[in-house]
């Protein structure tokens, strides 16, 4: 059975790296929600803004978010279509997952 290849070993990597963080999982689920400012955003979290900005250029990083400039504030959304390619790659790990337990199951049954 084949991963689905729609990503590369680097960019799983970051992915789940920036989702094993509370934080930074907090973050992307309110910027799916809804646009916020990077200075909103770390008035909700009882940490320094530095701290907040770094957890935010790790979910850019990894693509699960994307940030723009309007006017003075920096502007953050969660990026759904990041979300989608995260959940089929866990789907194919479960496929696979699900065959084999079933292949296990068969030779159990027939033992």
């Amino acid at each position: 059975m084949v991963v689905d290849s729609a990503l590369t070993d680097a960019e799983v990597d970051r992915i789940f790296r920036a989702l094993a963080d509370a934080t930074r999982r907090d973050i992307l689920r309110r910027t799916l929600a809804g646009e916020a400012s990077v200075s909103s955003l770390a008035a909700m979290y009882d940490m320094s803004f530095a701290a907040v900005q770094k957890h935010v250029a790790v979910l850019e990083e990894a693509g699960l978010i994307t940030k723009h400039q309007r006017g003075r504030e920096r502007l953050v959304r969660g990026d759904a279509a990041a979300i989608g390619r995260a959940r089929s790659l866990l789907d194919s790990y479960e496929r696979i997952w699900r065959s084999r337990i079933s292949r296990l199951d068969d030779l159990l049954s027939a033992g």
